[in-house]
């Protein structure tokens, strides 16, 4: 089973590169996780360019870059006006409208930051990853959140309707809490198999919460607005490319992309890659 998922994502990896990796890129972002391993790979085979830089999301995606040959550079050293050209990484879970969960590597602050920076992001992953609606197989959101507030905010998500929500911790229990690279710490909140806006407008829920059932993007900002959050797991809105036509059709004052894959390639368990694209 671990040899057919890890083909099942390199095959991913390579298709996804293959379409998508421009060698005459300035920027690229580089995400965490398993599967950009086959990423940075596929990259490097297929890259002529040594003048592009990488953006990490974090400290293991930094060490896949260099390891690779390929030159990385901090986010916070990119200047104000430079977008990324596109942006590679995984998921956790894959809903049909594309929407992510993201931070089972505890990495969805830097991840999100790359991902709203880029043109394009396209999200890599293996079967698994792929369901109908988000918390269908993945159980919970992960959610970034300020040490002194962790108490305040379990309490909070209960309230929103999360069953059972816990801080993550170390493997080794009694080393205390997971730390991300901000020194935040990860809480993982299990709700309700989340609506998608489909869902809700075809009248399948208010998505509100009150019933219980909380649509994708809804459940996102609630949960952002808590005092202590810094970031959730949840990638949804628009994406890039949508970002873009909004900023040129009405001068949003939204500084850069959005946070949803343009596409998502999922590697299959017969060896095939199934394409998700925005908007199909």
């Amino acid at each position: 089973m671990t040899d057919a998922i890890e083909s099942a994502k390199r095959t991913a990896a390579q298709k996804a590169v293959k379409e998508n990796f421009d060698p005459s890129a300035t920027h690229v972002g580089i995400g965490s996780g398993t599967t950009i391993v086959y990423v940075v790979e596929a990259i490097k085979e297929a890259s002529t360019n040594p003048a592009i830089r990488f953006v990490p999301t974090g400290y293991q995606s930094r060490q896949n870059i260099v390891q690779a040959g390929l030159t990385p550079i901090a986010f916070d050293s990119l200047p104000d006006h430079v977008m990324l050209d596109i942006a590679f990484d995984g998921a956790d879970e894959v809903d049909e409208e594309l929407n992510c969960i993201k931070g089972g590597g505890a990495c969805l602050f830097q991840e999100k930051l790359v991902a709203e920076r880029a043109k394009k992001f396209v999200c890599v992953a293996d079967y698994r990853k792929m369901q109908p609606r988000l918390l269908t197989n993945w159980p919970t959101i992960p959610i970034e959140v300020a040490p002194i507030a962790v108490p305040t905010v379990l309490h909070s998500l209960r309230v929103l309707g999360s069953s059972d929500p816990k801080l993550r911790t170390t493997l080794l229990e009694k080393s205390g809490p997971l730390k991300t690279d901000q020194d935040f710490y990860i809480v993982d909140a299990p709700f309700q198999t989340l609506l998608t806006s489909g869902d809700v407008a075809a009248g399948k829920g208010k998505g509100d919460g009150t019933d219980g059932k909380w649509e994708v993007n809804n459940l996102a900002q609630a949960i952002k607005e808590l005092t202590g959050v810094l970031e959730v797991g949840i990638f949804s809105g628009v994406n890039g490319i949508e970002a873009e036509a909004l900023r040129k059709k009405d001068g949003s004052t939204k500084a850069f992309g959005g946070q949803k894959p343009i596409a998502v390639y999922f590697g299959m368990q017969d060896g095939s890659v199934e394409v998700r694209k925005a908007n199909e």
